[in-house]
């Protein structure tokens, strides 16, 4: 949960006459959700947001499904995903199910001519390569390597980057995205024992109140259909907002592992929990330490979930064959484990520098073209001993 954040000038109190210098009226605006119960900021415009000059005609951005029903181990070389100018043409889904979307992008930097906002889904993009930042009407959120970028759903933003060598993990959530349940109090605090706290949190900054007219294109996802909306003023014309539901940052690089003395369970990597899936963030961290201990996981069946492994650097200790931008997917139904090897490999070890990043999801997921088109087509039988 994000904590209570205002940025700019603001009422002194809510629902009441804000006035400009010249006696003209600021224009209030609820961001919320669940209706009028959950989340929510106030946002307060130099104008009118409602302002559309014309629509364009929407297309359809639908994932091309290859396989329906996947009981398939495998392997997806990310890096293959080839770079692309534009910044939504870069972003190729490739899991998919009604719940969420997981996709690699490889943007390369090209400024964006339009503004963009997902209707239908909260987005967390994974930096794994570049830097920049998210520019929205609530202030700019910077991003570097490692960095998870929460963008709530309805949000409209422009990325920037600073170069070309930009490499992006997105996924596009049907539900909110939260921290873990059971890390927070009741209050909704992060409490003693949760891998990182408030401070870890990245918060907008720099707001930038653009008092401008003309031609400005939103496209707008909805129903995995793109519906481009020319507005009149410009979206970031906001003076001051406060409340809780905003975007926000948090880096891989400050989640604090929970260790044991024997293997501990997927569930103490957790980092961001939803009603359909789970984000865990597997970082450099002591081994196990009991004196018998095997550091290794012992194999399991994922009876209740498809695991899906982003890998982002190190050496992951329990596969073998694995580089930076491979995705693994274990599909419900059917048990997996540690490579050949790994199991007998790590007694002894000390230590880990892996970097991943773990979606485990509730339903089945599906795979698009794209994603066929990067598979290994070996990866199923990687655990035979010849």
């Amino acid at each position: 949960m994000p904590i209570y954040q205002q940025l700019g000038t603001i009422p002194p109190k809510r629902h009441t006459q804000f006035r400009k210098t010249d006696g003209g009226l600021y224009y209030e605006e609820l961001f919320g959700t669940i209706g009028f119960e959950g989340m929510s900021s106030l946002l307060y415009h130099t104008w009118r947001p409602t302002q559309v000059k014309s629509l364009g005609e929407p297309y359809d951005v639908s994932p091309r499904i290859a396989v329906t029903n996947n009981m398939t181990m495998r392997k997806l070389i990310g890096f293959d995903v080839k770079p692309a100018t534009d910044y939504l043409e870069s972003r190729t889904p490739l899991l998919v199910n009604r719940d969420l979307i997981l996709g690699l992008a490889a943007p390369s930097g090209g400024p964006m001519s339009y503004f963009y906002k997902n209707a239908d889904a909260d987005e967390l993009l994974f930096i794994h390569r570049g830097s920049g930042r998210l520019r929205t009407p609530f202030g700019q959120v910077p991003f570097t390597y490692g960095d998870y970028v929460l963008i709530p759903r309805g949000t409209i933003y422009q990325i920037e980057f600073d170069g070309a060598d930009n490499r992006l993990l997105y996924l596009e959530s049907h539900s909110p995205i939260y921290t873990p349940k059971r890390y927070r109090n009741h209050f909704g605090q992060l409490t003693e024992h949760s891998p990182y706290c408030e401070r870890d949190y990245i918060l907008p900054r720099n707001l930038e109140t653009r008092d401008e007219h003309g031609d400005f294109i939103v496209k707008i996802k909805k129903q995995s259909h793109i519906h481009p909306v020319t507005y009149e003023t410009h979206p970031f014309d906001v003076i001051g907002w406060d409340g809780y539901n905003y975007p926000w940052a948090f880096s891989i690089h400050n989640f604090e592992p929970i260790t044991g003395r024997i293997h501990q369970p997927p569930p103490v990597h957790q980092t961001f929990q939803t009603d359909a899936f789970v984000v865990c963030s597997f970082c450099p961290r002591l081994y196990d330490y009991h004196p018998l201990a095997i550091p290794a996981p012992y194999n399991h069946s994922n009876i209740d979930s498809d695991e899906v492994l982003y890998y982002v650097d190190g050496d992951f200790m329990s596969r073998n064959d694995i580089a930076q931008g491979h995705i693994t997917l274990h599909p419900g139904g059917i048990p997996h484990g540690p490579h050949p090897g790994a199991y007998e490999r790590s007694i002894g070890k000390k230590e880990t520098q892996e970097l991943a990043v773990m979606v485990d999801t509730f339903r089945p997921l599906m795979l698009t073209e794209a994603a066929m088109a990067i598979d290994d087509g070996r990866y199923f039988g990687s655990w035979g001993e010849t």
